[in-house]
């Protein structure tokens, strides 16, 4: 699979995915106190130089869903939304519930299982693979779950995961909550493991960028690589090859992108050698 993509963040677990002239936006969210700066919020103007733009709402809860959506011109501007179908009734949008499909503007659209409310996406856009999981997660709570509720919460989400694990993922946005105490991060290693997407980007950190940056650091596979952004309009701007994954990170300055240092990652060569390297869990039985 050949391709190129802009993946911007900012805020939670808000992103947009620019695919040519073709804009995904997804769980867009200021804050609660509108912690994301105004200078970075998503503007008319920055929606004007897309041809199809496709605003995806996962489900309701409000760190998920923020009514400027439909402060955009959506009538002048080629926007289609695609919400939960647990978003109240008169919510502008076509809703989606778990296995539906659809196309829109030769977009791909699949509606996937969630383990909280609402669903995740699965986008198909320019023979390019976007997931994005809004509250898919294990949602185990060890420190304060029972041992039945641990074990209900393992099994709704490996049933929520196993169809996801016959995609091809190229970018993948998945939750890394810190509040969950230990093991924290049990859903994103399995998904990583299982699913193996090809770029991996945490979210819904819950204001903790360092647990974002340490994840990235430890949680990369001879498959997967994982890129923490953590800052409002920080962005990455990635070609992908067959076997190679370039990357170019850029974080905004005070009124201008700033290039970081770029990386390039051929995604077989992380492990020559590995013994497990067709082994990886979970093993099947």
């Amino acid at each position: 699979m050949a391709g190129t993509a802009t993946v911007t963040y900012y805020h939670h677990s808000g992103f947009t995915v620019a695919v040519g002239k073709t804009l995904l936006i997804f769980d867009y969210w200021r804050g609660e106190k509108l912690e994301l700066p105004q200078r970075t919020w998503i503007k008319n103007e920055d929606l004007a130089a897309y041809d199809k733009i496709l605003v995806f709402v996962t489900h309701d809860h409000e760190d998920h869903f923020d009514e400027a959506i439909y402060d955009w011109d959506y009538e002048k501007l080629p926007i289609t939304y695609i919400v939960s179908d647990d978003l109240p009734i008169g919510k502008r949008g076509k809703r989606v519930k778990p296995g539906d499909e659809m196309t829109v503007d030769g977009v791909e659209i699949r509606a996937y299982d969630s383990t909280d409310k609402g669903v995740s996406f699965y986008v198909t856009v320019d023979g390019l693979h976007i997931f994005h999981a809004g509250d898919l997660n294990l949602w185990h709570w060890r420190e304060e779950s029972s041992l039945r509720e641990i074990a209900m919460a393992e099994r709704a989400y490996y049933e929520a995961v196993a169809p996801i694990e016959r995609l091809p993922i190229d970018i993948a946005m998945f939750p890394v909550d810190p509040r969950m105490g230990g093991l924290f991060d049990a859903g994103a290693n399995h998904f990583i493991m299982a699913v193996k997407p090809r770029l991996f980007i945490p979210m819904h950190w819950q204001g903790r960028p360092e647990v974002a940056v340490d994840f990235a650091r430890r949680g990369r596979t001879k498959y997967t690589e994982v890129l923490a952004l953590t800052k409002p309009r920080e962005r990455v701007e990635l070609s992908f090859g067959e076997h190679e994954l370039r990357i170019h990170v850029f974080a905004l300055a005070k009124d201008a992108y700033e290039e970081a240092p770029v990386a390039e990652v051929k995604l077989d060569a992380y492990a020559p050698g590995d013994p497990f390297s067709d082994t990886d869990l979970p093993v099947k039985m």
